[in-house]
């Protein structure tokens, strides 16, 4: 969908990425116009270094782009969006320099603006990630709607960064103002994670998994992933396997112990979860036979060429719930295989992902279910 943003400065014309005539959804939203209506009325210098953290498709990078600030972001869906915003508007990529989250950050902040995430631990691994570059006088602004906003996230600004309070909401937004305090104690930065699996779930019984902030289900198995790792397709020989969207790996850490012939790429499109994946891999595995991907799903993979696909797709884009993500993946999957290669899905029941399987492979089977999930398998023709 592509939309324009006004700011009180030029009006910009935004889009997500990949465009997608089914997706409805736009590229920002009141969150960021409250954000950039603060930083001109308020008279906010923004010389120096300017920091964008969390920016969901590029429209603040975008609309600040004139002060050549850096983006942080985890996403290579909102990367990819930001150097297309950049490009329909008329702006040179080198406009705005594009870091990832596991990037060093600059060692020196002067404004830092604050887009808040879904995940409260990815904010809380930022925040200590970027505290060494802030100083006393370092300008600090969140921004989010106000159900993205809670009393937690005002603890961690304070906790980490200094005295924290927040604005009034207006169209359901609201503005997070923190003042640095250098001198603060700090805890050590907690991330990323280790947990050790339960002793029932196959081939990864009692291994290792590694998460870096912001990868769902930091802290334990999710009952969706224990589910699948109960039903994984039989080893079969040499095979090139994909783990897609593989959060932090166990899936297809599973499938390579279980098949030690079998070749295995991990694809995701946050970089904490790729991360996540390589390193619960080589925790478990002698490091070899596996490709690790931060990517738009299979686009990059050549057609035909792979013969299992495992994939446990989202069902929200931020806050909002969209089916657009799963039909990609399950589209990227069909192509990617070869003939008679498989996609296995976990997902839950009322997703009725059976039936956007049989629409696009022709067929659908259940493999297994209990009352909240189904794991279906469908073979390319």
């Amino acid at each position: 969908m592509n939309d324009r943003m006004t700011a009180p400065w030029a009006e910009y014309a935004l889009a997500r990425f990949p465009e997608d005539p089914r997706d409805q959804l736009r590229a920002w939203d009141a969150a960021d116009t409250y954000l950039l209506r603060h930083l001109a009325e308020s008279g906010t210098p923004l010389s120096g270094s300017v920091v964008v953290v969390g920016d969901r498709w590029g429209a603040l990078a975008t609309a600040l782009s004139a002060h050549r600030p850096t983006q942080i972001t985890d996403s290579f869906l909102a990367q990819e969006a930001t150097r297309a915003n950049l490009a329909r508007n008329g702006v040179e990529a080198t406009a705005v320099r594009l870091l990832t989250t596991q990037d060093t950050p600059p060692d020196r902040i002067d404004v830092l603006l604050v887009r808040v995430p879904k995940s409260l631990a990815l904010l809380e691994d930022q925040l200590h990630r970027l505290a060494p570059g802030v100083h006393e006088g370092t300008v600090v602004v969140g921004t989010g709607m106000v159900k993205e906003i809670h009393t937690s996230t005002l603890h961690l600004f304070e906790r980490i960064l200094g005295p924290t309070r927040t604005s009034l909401a207006e169209k359901k937004a609201r503005l997070i103002f923190c003042t640095p305090y250098p001198g603060i104690a700090r805890a050590a930065n907690p991330w990323p994670l280790s947990y050790r699996l339960p002793d029932d779930i196959g081939p990864v019984s009692g291994r290792t998994v590694v998460n870096h902030a912001g990868v769902f289900c930091a802290d334990r198995l999710d009952i969706g992933t224990r589910f699948l790792l109960q039903h994984l397709p039989r080893s079969r020989g040499p095979e090139l396997i994909v783990d897609l969207g593989c959060g932090n790996g166990v899936v297809g850490t599973a499938m390579a112990l279980a098949n030690p012939e079998a070749e295995v790429l991990f694809v995701d499109e946050s970089y904490q979860a790729v991360a996540s994946a390589e390193e619960t891999y080589r925790e478990n595995t002698d490091g070899a036979g596996a490709e690790f991907r931060v990517g738009d799903g299979l686009a990059e993979v050549p057609a035909g060429s792979v013969d299992l696909v495992l994939n446990n797709p989202p069902f929200h884009s931020h806050q909002a719930t969209t089916d657009t993500t799963a039909w990609r993946m399950f589209s990227g999957a069909r192509r990617a295989l070869r003939p008679g290669g498989e996609l296995w899905v976990i997902g839950n029941r009322h997703l009725g992902y059976h039936l956007k399987l049989r629409r696009l492979f022709g067929n659908s089977e259940l493999v297994a279910s209990d009352a909240k999930f189904v794991v279906l398998r469908a073979v390319k023709k």
